[in-house]
């Protein structure tokens, strides 16, 4: 089997930093492949075979890193921000190495969001080609009809395309307000928000509580947790029902 990569992949998959980092890092000249600084992140090296150092350290592969985390609503899904806006990192004391987020959530969106520094396993639960499913619990002005849910059911035309079926379960309703349980097996910008507006319904709150196999559970806002060993089985064994057409990536 070919274990030949670009330099960038290389050093994203030893858990070092995102391909854009490792980017930065390598046409910076501070990446040297058998003593040689190499500037093009696209050059093919061999990790097993060839000597990479970052700033003169040797580049070897990290631990592993998964967490869950309950993101509350007022955080944005980035590392830093230029107008000083809290972001989800702000939410951890203190991280043993390098990671990011697999996928996103909006600010106004909470919920469960998953960190690793494991790319493949990060790309596996992205790739809509896996359907692997969100849940989310979302909380609308309006108790839904019965119409609307059978819409939801079979899927809304929105304006970048018809969106897949979805499960939809009705829970109980908070005051005048309704609530669903909606199962999504792909990932567009705003997704949710849009479908409910689709079919008339604008969205009071919005939470995702299950990630496939992962579910947020009692976890409170703003606290973090190690997978388990049985979830990262399950994410990695995948969820899926066969291909998709799109390949969208985004948060609800």
């Amino acid at each position: 089997m070919d274990r030949t990569r670009t330099l960038d992949r290389a050093l994203s998959r030893a858990g070092l930093g995102s391909r854009t980092q490792a980017r930065a890092w390598i046409e910076a000249g501070r990446v040297r492949v058998n003593g040689r600084v190499v500037r093009n992140p696209e050059a093919w090296i061999d990790p097993l075979s060839d000597h990479v150092t970052l700033d003169g350290g040797e580049v070897r592969a990290v631990p592993r890193v998964y967490l869950a985390l309950h993101k509350p609503v007022g955080y944005l899904t980035t590392r830093t921000d230029p107008g000083g806006r809290a972001t989800v990192y702000d939410l951890f004391d203190d991280l043993p190495a390098w990671v990011a987020p697999v996928g996103r959530l909006d600010r106004d969106t909470s919920g469960l969001l998953l960190f690793t520094n494991d790319s493949d396993l990060a790309d596996r639960i992205t790739d809509p080609l896996h359907h692997l499913p969100k849940t989310y619990v979302v909380t609308t002005r309006r108790v839904l009809a019965d119409e609307a849910i059978e819409s939801l059911r079979r899927g809304v035309e929105l304006l970048d395309g018809p969106t897949l079926p979805a499960k939809v379960r009705r829970l109980e309703p908070s005051g005048r307000r309704g609530r669903i349980e909606l199962v999504l097996r792909e990932g567009r910008n705003r997704q949710v928000r849009r479908m409910l507006q689709a079919v008339g319904h604008t969205v009071a709150a919005l939470e995702r509580v299950a990630i496939g196999p992962v579910r947020l559970g009692t976890l409170a806002p703003g606290e973090s947790r190690p997978l388990t060993s049985a979830e990262l089985a399950r994410l990695r064994g995948g969820q899926g029902r066969g291909p998709v057409r799109r390949r969208r990536r985004g948060a609800a």
